[in-house]
């Protein structure tokens, strides 16, 4: 298959461009390279410095690659973030990608495989989350997710787009190669990495009076490998039905688990600090994945808190500077 994956310079974009080359697929990386990294590219797919607001750059891309299908990782990611600058996450995140999705109509690519998450839930109502749990964003990120995910049903609707939304809990872990490298960092197992490595004198813990056993809060962790296979499954799924699926090992940890399980990993001392809750944070997310399980036979790989951060602690202690380091 001749895949455009946007953002695939990205954390998630570029370990599933070398698992779509492997897998026989052509690919090419769209990519603005704000947030991604050139040399995450894997060699063999064909890298195009563009934004997807860009309508004429990226119908240019998707006649030229002849492409049969999209994935669209590209986005703003934090939700703290997203409560102090709202704008920039529907700017990004729901707005500019219109144009990407005119340039599909445009050029009659009628598939799109569409990075979503967790966040469109808002706090649970349930133990687990599934994918018929009630969609209250609690934070600016979730509502920009979901409702570019409206926009792709309505894409549907009207033009024919096929799509699967995937909702992502939480992306970690390594692949060979391939790691996290973000700036600024916000997510809380690099965070906690980058302190054991000594580049920042300690972890904050944001809220310590959650309905939790510890108090702090509790999210679901799946391996970026498991999370890329759940793509690949889903990209040679994609027909007449446009679903969505729940990304996640079904299994939550603490803030305080994952601080003492990378204690465990790495052997080192990692100082913490308390502060006040954020702005946006539900309690616990937490995923119900039966449904890509049942209907797509996704199976779950790397299911361990310490082997995610094993693999993730490999990736930072040999590129201590990201990919700045290679």
């Amino acid at each position: 298959m001749r895949i455009m994956i946007t953002g695939g310079a990205g954390y998630i974009g570029s370990v599933l461009a070398a698992a779509c080359l492997e897998a026989g697929d052509e690919v090419v990386v769209y990519d603005n390279l704000v947030m991604g990294h050139s040399e995450a590219v894997p060699e063999g797919a064909r890298l195009v410095v563009g934004d997807v607001c860009d309508f004429e750059t990226a119908a240019a891309t998707m006649r030229e690659s002849g492409a049969e299908a999209v994935i669209h990782m590209a986005g703003f990611v934090n939700p703290g973030e997203s409560m102090t600058d709202p704008g920039k996450y529907f700017r990004n995140n729901t707005c500019r990608p219109v144009e990407l999705l005119e340039a599909m109509v445009a050029t009659g690519v009628g598939r799109i495989l569409f990075s979503s998450s967790c966040a469109v839930y808002g706090d649970p109502i349930t133990g687990t989350i599934a994918e018929d749990h009630p969609k209250k964003p609690t934070n600016a990120y979730g509502e920009s997710k979901l409702l570019f995910e409206r926009m792709l049903d309505w894409y549907d609707r009207i033009h024919g787009i096929k799509h699967v939304a995937l909702r992502y809990f939480n992306a970690a872990g390594a692949a060979p190669g391939r790691g996290e490298d973000h700036t600024p960092e916000s997510h809380l197992i690099p965070l906690v990495l980058q302190a054991a490595l000594g580049q920042r004198e300690y972890v904050e813990i944001y809220g310590t009076d959650y309905p939790t056993p510890d108090g702090t809060c509790i999210r679901d962790f799946i391996h970026i490998e498991d999370l890329t296979e759940a793509h690949l499954l889903a990209l040679r799924s994609l027909g007449e039905s446009s679903p969505h699926y729940n990304l996640g090992n079904g299994r939550g940890y603490s803030v305080r688990e994952v601080i003492e399980t990378a204690r465990k990993v790495t052997g080192r001392d990692i100082e913490v600090r308390e502060s006040a809750r954020r702005p946006g944070d539900p309690a616990a997310l937490v995923a119900s994945s039966d449904r890509i399980v049942a209907e797509l036979s996704w199976q779950r790989r790397h299911p361990e808190l310490e082997e995610i951060i094993a693999t993730a602690w490999e990736w930072h202690r040999l590129h201590p500077r990201g990919y700045a380091s290679q």
